[in-house]
């Protein structure tokens, strides 16, 4: 009776739902049993074992659990129903995100949404089984969740619709919630919520998932969430760094590309699975897939500032970092250069002789020079201009496998040329040839392969020119001037060249 789910479902509706685009995701079948892969084992012939899944959607992990759990404590307990009863009853649990994915989740572990029908492989007293759904309300402070941070103008709901208040992260003591342990989590939590904040911003929640997870101390906990967390961002820096500093972390498997993992479906970014196991601390196994090939290295995560996903990078930083020379971070402007926000907008044509010519991303007008706030000393220098936006949709490569990073639109702004919050300023120059060349230099593919190191989504920030050193711009540079200065292998050369794009002068040429 192994096969006892397979018999009942062909095709698998599992993995129909997962192919279904939603911002919360369904798992493949396939990838959370490799996801249960990476736990020991003994754990599928160990009768006491208990497993939680605290975000059920599709109930694919308890479903996948089960069927490992029927065939693994064969001879332990002989007779099939007493083994599912068993299994079912004293070994699963699961808490729903809604109550339609509590129904779909019953309907695929217990083979009815009713576990206290006829129709269920094992019977329970009520409705629920043990996988649950509680409908909780969110705890507004200021017009946000104390919780989860969800805005009280699009969340606070009528009984008709959900209220996405997850129960899992909506309490302070989640051990209550079944008054047990749990010798492993698994699941794939919700990845965020909409702030209301300016431009209807998506404040990330997995993280939530994941901390309430650790506070039960499980033997181990596994989750499958976005890899944004790589470089931190929104709400993210300190998870980010417990994350890099937690060495119960053993293994982490990364794909570059959602669609690797999740087909059809773009999660800026990436998405990531990971081990944690309570009781070994070690170096993690950290697995990157990126154009279907698989690298493997064991390292520590916190290394660097942020988690560098490319383990073939590893040795180019170092050997940067040798140099000890400045950073182009350093010479970064504040996310508002010039006090401009995003949707200022200036006059179609010159209103005066003290006008300056005003980038954004509508195009160029005019505005006062009195209208800056800050910025000052570069207002009248040569300065280069950099989009904050990156060129790759959802932070995926284009289809020969390569990104570009840095958008075309990347150029030199003379004296009296200022831009607003869509852009970053780099520089400050007197003439036009030294800014010429650090264009050039941040058109080679060696700036670009350090800068896409650290981008963990769509939009750039100061922190993906942290590996970037800074040069001598009294000369153009090239790659081959590039690899040359830090000592390149032919192997680390060949790698940055399979992962960037040429960029041509004065045209798009991404290649999508």
């Amino acid at each position: 009776m192994s096969d006892f789910y397979s018999n009942m479902y062909n095709p698998d509706v599992l993995t129909c739902l997962a192919n279904l685009s939603n911002d919360e995701v369904f798992t493949p079948p396939e990838v959370a049993n490799r996801m249960l892969d990476m736990l020991p084992e003994e754990l599928w012939h160990d009768s006491s074992a208990t497993f939680l899944d605290p975000a059920c959607k599709s109930g694919v992990f308890l479903r996948e659990i089960a069927k490992r759990l029927i065939e693994g404590l064969k001879e332990e307990i002989p007779d099939l129903q007493e083994r599912i009863d068993h299994i079912f009853h004293k070994q699963l649990y699961g808490i729903a995100i809604t109550e339609l994915t509590s129904l779909l989740s019953r309907r695929s572990v217990y083979c009815s949404k009713y576990p206290n029908s006829k129709y269920s492989i094992t019977l329970f007293e009520d409705t629920s089984g043990n996988i649950r759904y509680k409908r909780i309300p969110h705890r507004w402070q200021n017009g946000k969740c104390l919780f989860c941070g969800a805005s009280k103008s699009e969340y606070e709901r009528g009984d008709e619709l959900e209220t996405h208040a997850y129960e899992w992260i909506h309490t302070i003591k989640p051990e209550e919630i079944f008054k047990m342990k749990f010798d492993v989590i698994i699941g794939n939590p919700p990845y965020a919520l909409d702030t209301a904040g300016a431009g209807r911003q998506a404040k990330p929640i997995y993280n939530l998932f994941i901390e309430q997870a650790k506070k039960l101390k499980p033997r181990y906990l596994s989750m499958i969430i976005p890899s944004r967390w790589f470089a931190g961002g929104m709400g993210l820096d300190d998870f980010r760094n417990s994350m890099m500093n937690d060495r119960h972390i053993s293994k982490i498997v990364d794909y570059t590309n959602s669609k690797d993992c999740f087909p059809g479906i773009s999660v800026s970014g990436g998405v990531c699975y990971f081990l944690w196991n309570r009781d070994k601390e070690s170096d993690c196994e950290f697995i990157n897939i990126t154009n279907n090939s698989e690298d493997a290295i064991t390292r520590p995560l916190n290394e660097f500032q942020t988690l560098v996903r490319y383990n073939k990078a590893v040795s180019i930083i170092h050997k940067i970092q040798q140099k000890k020379e400045d950073l182009l971070a350093e010479m970064i402007s504040s996310l508002m250069p010039y006090g401009l926000s995003t949707s200022y907008r200036g006059h179609s044509s010159p209103q005066g002789k003290n006008d300056l010519t005003l980038h954004a991303s509508n195009g160029v007008t005019y505005i006062d020079r009195q209208e800056i706030s800050k910025g000052y000393e570069t207002v009248d220098s040569f300065k280069l201009l950099v989009s904050k936006t990156s060129a790759e949709h959802a932070g995926e490569p284009g289809k020969d496998g390569r990104f570009k990073v840095i958008p075309s639109s990347m150029k030199v702004l003379h004296p009296g040329e200022v831009c607003t919050h869509s852009y970053f300023i780099i520089g400050n120059w007197e003439d036009s040839q030294t800014a010429e060349n650090a264009l050039s230099y941040m058109r080679t593919k060696f700036v670009r392969f350090l800068m896409l190191l650290c981008i963990s989504g769509f939009g750039l920030s100061k922190i993906v020119f942290q590996f970037v050193p800074v040069q001598d711009f009294s000369k153009p540079w090239t790659d081959a001037e590039l690899y040359e200065k830090y000592g390149l292998t032919e192997e680390e050369i060949t790698f940055i060249e399979s992962m960037i794009k040429p960029m041509e002068l004065g045209g798009d040429d991404d290649g999508n």
